[in-house]
């Protein structure tokens, strides 16, 4: 029989994947890919492989048929006994091309490297698009690496595979190594690589066989012809001449060119703080460009803002919390600069806003006053020029691209106004959403619809004067770093619109920590984690879809709450008595095993005579007269009436008794909130026979009285509950909902990981290479007072305040005992600490930080202006942004000095830009030359020890 000769498209390959990798007991490794001998992206149906000893490693090997002509995209999965996920690679998927000339029969062998998360970061927006620009790239011609030597049964083919995200423009990369076709370790005669995007650089060699094994290392060239090897040591490719059928065309997908860590800096200040010759009271979007070019000369890559979102829910100073959002898509008309809302305003017009820039140059903002303004003269050229505006092609765009979101906040705000409330539960038939409702709302001839499109046009310019802002940043090679709150208004569109997505009935917050001794409650309602999976969690992907138009990184508020959040029951007014969730409480019948059996003694307040006595003294009577019920001689417990925190504070303001507690209010609520938290245990409203131990509770009396067996078993069960039982759970829930943030855009994202922190949660963070947030005076490790910057490690933002705290200048002459410790302890100096914070002090401080390992530098603009006299004038106390133990603190904090006044400051600039420079982090417009490249071992040595 006579068969007909082998054709291309008949033609088999066999490739075999080699990945180095190192699995715990009960996992093992899987591809996933994009063609059917990958599973077609169904992890279940891939590519499974097996562990292999090759020396002191661990190898996974695979092997597959495919056709000699073959493209796919692949990614590897960890998995356990039964195929379900654990871990994923990170970043973009990995591409495989086979290469030209194989032929039927052929053996291509993949050499590769688990992609993690940290080596991924380099691929996000922020370095890709900003500081490494696209651009650069984009003027890099692609070559595809091509193979014309005809092949004899001695040769080899090795293709080298590296990216290169943070190459400079006009670099080019070699690889040179042991052996003549990459140079002999010369490299102006290596292999020269060809780009071929995305980053990734590939170039073809043919070695005979007898040339193996080949050391060798990757190389940049700059534009001007300076060589730089890459860091670590040799790499090293080899054969198995002794297999039966040796791979004829071996990849070798390296990874990323090894460099010397990437350090940068930036600075951080509230929206509303910046003053500006051209604002109306407060910051306003275009303000962001003079902010851009004082970071670019002062050598930051960095702006970091507040959120930005619309928080007017009460239409009063309150809303001036920037975390309570009224709707998590909509932009706050506080930043709105209505000077350039048009090209034609009316002289009358001009004319008052020239009066309203006088009046409210205040010292602080005056929240109230400058919204109203802006909304007022808005709308006075809102009707001048609607219909130009909105029938204009770039707004009909903009209505498209955000009508699903825009509508319903467009109608929210009709409402609220119309009903004077933003409680939807008081709307009548529009308190519950419907799709319905809203066309009847939003329909082109109510009555009314001027109204909407006013809500509209606000948010159209408020998106271009940003998105303008944003392009210039990007352009000048700054980072815009936004914040992603961890909660919503309960009064909000977006409990409005998805009411199932919340938990109504709760409200969150944080347990006691360095912010705030007793706990803190926000008052948003915590969510519904397991409605929001049904569709993957698409409103988060919403959300971060929208921060992506404008920021190019973000900071996750209280990450903490991806892991568990600290619910608290929506009666609550602190944030002592709640419960984490999820959390695995104590049942009833563990706590009987362990002989714990009153539950009611336990988990209701415990109220003896001698306390009230003690607390209230002369007025004893006269509070348990009207807040309490003798239930047996001596004991008590709280009326119906004001049984909860909340209904507390309404008594003592509505109570016709009130008289008798005149001027004494806030201490007989304090000692009322006391006894209602003198508890042990905290029942499960929605399961009466669980239990949660009351934080702190060792603090207590209720506490105090039991016996010693009860103490005892009640220590133990608080450690376990609080710190061990946990762990695994919190894991669990933080690895279902963080990768679909950081999937669902390319941005660079941080976490504020401050307080109480599970063991879990850094581990996690690593893992998914989420960049932490360090403190001095808040140390991450036990039984320090200040941390040690210089021992930070490398995926960190590292400040010496933030807006939660005081400035460093208020830290600093705040008390005398704690400046003089960390005089002594971390100056190292034995005189007595100045009391006043110095530019020489502050110097000290800021340099500490610039010179850590931390990936990030970052500080709040007060404490770099307080690098000069010029600029301490003012109280150190009015710097602070917020007190994050009062929920209704008034965020005004201005800025005393315009932008205009510190661009024009060139000392100031050249002494910032000084400790970037001498830090050795990056800055915009940095050149790496001879000299920088000599040097950068010696940096990297007296940082990291290595």
């Amino acid at each position: 029989v006579c068969l007909p000769a082998c054709s291309e498209e008949m033609a088999k390959v066999t490739l075999i994947f080699k990945l180095p990798y190192y699995t715990e007991w009960g996992q093992s490794l899987i591809i996933a890919g994009s063609a059917p001998a990958l599973g077609s992206w169904n992890v279940k149906q891939g590519l499974a492989l097996s562990p292999v000893h090759e020396g002191n490693a661990l190898v996974w090997c695979g092997q597959v048929s495919v056709p000699a002509v073959f493209t796919c995209e692949y990614s590897y999965h960890v998995v356990d006994d039964h195929k379900n996920v654990l871990r994923r690679e990170a970043g973009e998927k990995k591409k495989l091309v086979v290469p030209e000339g194989v032929k039927d029969g052929d053996v291509v062998e993949v050499r590769d490297w688990w992609q993690d998360a940290s080596e991924a970061l380099f691929l996000r927006s922020a370095f890709k698009n900003v500081i490494f620009s696209a651009t650069d790239n984009a003027k890099r011609q692609l070559q595809s690496p091509s193979l014309s030597k005809t092949l004899d049964p001695e040769d080899i083919v090795v293709q080298f595979i590296i990216s290169c995200p943070r190459l400079a423009a006009g670099s080019t990369v070699v690889v040179t190594g042991s052996n003549l076709a990459v140079g002999n370790w010369k490299a102006q005669n290596g292999l020269k690589l060809n780009y071929v995007g995305d980053s990734i650089w590939k170039a073809y060699c043919v070695l005979r066989k007898s040339e193996f094994p080949v050391k060798y290392k990757y190389c940049q060239v700059s534009e001007a012809g300076v060589s730089s090897l890459e860091f670590g040591p040799n790499r090293e490719v080899d054969v198995d001449l002794s297999s039966p059928k040796p791979s004829r065309h071996i990849l070798l997908s390296d990874g990323s060119l090894r460099e010397a860590p990437w350090r940068g800096a930036g600075v951080a200040v509230p929206m509303f703080s910046i003053r500006s010759n051209e604002d109306l009271g407060v910051g306003e979007f275009p303000d962001l460009k003079l902010l851009v070019d004082w970071a670019v000369n002062s050598g930051f890559h960095l702006v970091q803002l507040l959120p930005i979102n619309d928080t007017s829910v009460n239409k009063m100073w309150w809303d001036s919390y920037p975390y309570s959002s009224l709707s998590v898509f909509a932009l706050h008309p506080l930043y709105l600069r209505v000077q350039a809302l048009s090209d034609a305003i009316p002289a009358d017009v001009k004319e008052e806003i020239t009066k309203a820039k006088k009046e409210l140059d205040k010292k602080d903002v005056d929240y109230e006053a400058a919204l109203s303004t802006k909304l007022r003269i808005a709308q006075k050229i809102f009707n001048l020029e609607k219909d130009k505006v909105l029938n204009s092609a770039p707004f009909k765009q903009f209505l498209s691209e955000n009508e699903e979101w825009l509508k319903p906040y467009a109608a929210f705000c009709f409402l609220r106004d119309f009903f004077e409330t933003s409680d939807h539960s008081q709307w009548g038939r529009f308190s519950q959403f419907s799709k319905e409702k809203l066309d009847k709302l939003v329909v082109a001839d109510a009555l009314h619809h001027d109204i909407i499109r006013f809500h509209y046009y606000v948010q159209y310019h408020l998106f271009t004067q940003l998105s303008d802002a944003a392009t210039y940043a990007r352009k000048n090679k700054v980072i815009l770093k936004g914040d992603l709150p961890i909660g919503v208004d309960r009064n909000s569109v977006d409990t409005w619109v998805n009411p199932t997505l919340f938990r109504m009935n709760t409200a969150t917050g944080a347990p006691p920590d360095y912010f705030a001794k007793s706990g803190q409650n926000w008052g948003f309602p915590t969510y519904n984690w397991e409605e929001m999976s049904k569709d993957n969690y698409g409103w988060w992907r919403a959300r971060l879809t929208q921060l992506s138009k404008f920021f190019t990184a973000y900071r996750i508020d209280h990450i903490l709450g991806f892991f568990r959040i600290w619910e608290l029951p929506d009666h609550a007014a602190t944030g002592l008595c709640g419960k984490f969730r999820p959390s695995i409480p104590l049942s009833q019948e563990e706590l009987l095993g362990d002989g714990i059996w009153d539950f009611d003694r336990m988990s209701r307040p415990y109220i003896r005579q001698d306390m009230l006595e003690e607390k209230f003294g002369s007025l004893w009577t006269i509070v348990a007269a009207n807040f309490l019920h003798e239930y047996q001689k001596h004991c008590y417990e709280f009326k119906e009436e004001c049984n909860t925190e909340k209904k507390i504070i309404t008594k003592i303001k509505t109570s016709p008794e009130k008289s008798l507690w005149l001027e004494k209010e806030d201490s007989i609520q304090r000692g009322l909130f006391d006894l209602l938290q003198n508890i042990v245990l905290i029942r499960d409203p929605e399961d009466s026979t669980k239990y949660y131990p009351r934080f702190n509770l060792e603090d207590t009396s209720s506490f105090r009285d039991l016996d010693e067996h009860s103490k005892n078993v009640l220590r133990r069960l608080y450690h376990d509950y609080y710190f061990v039982r946990q762990e695994n759970l919190w894991r669990q829930n933080a690895l279902k909902t963080l990768p679909v943030l950081l999937d669902c855009s390319d941005m660079l994202a941080c976490g504020e990981d401050l307080g109480l922190i599970p063991a879990c949660v850094h581990p996690v963070m690593l893992e998914l290479a989420l960049i932490g947030l360090r403190i001095q005076r808040m140390p991450s490790e036990p039984g320090l007072e200040f941390d040690i910057p210089s021992k930070y490690s490398y995926m960190t933002v590292c400040a010496p305040s933030c807006h939660d705290c005081s400035t460093l200048r208020a830290w600093w002459e705040g008390d005398e005992g704690t400046r003089s410790r960390f005089y002594k302890t971390v100056i190292g100096s034995d005189k007595e600490a100045p009391s006043r914070c110095t530019p020489e002090v502050v110097n000290f401080i800021l340099q500490q930080h610039f010179d850590a390992p931390s990936m990030w530098a970052i500080f709040p603009l007060q404490d770099l202006l307080a690098l000069k006299d010029k600029y301490t004038a003012r109280p150190a106390a009015e710097e602070t942004i917020n007190d994050p133990t009062n929920p209704r603190h008034y965020w005004r904090f201005r800025l005393h000095v315009s932008l205009e006044s510190i661009l024009e400051d060139k000392d100031i600039q050249a002494s910032i830009k000084n400790l970037v420079t001498s830090s050795g982090r990056s800055f915009p417009g940095k050149k790496t030359d001879k000299l920088e490249k000599s040097l950068r071992p010696l940096i990297i040595f007296r940082r990291y020890g290595k």
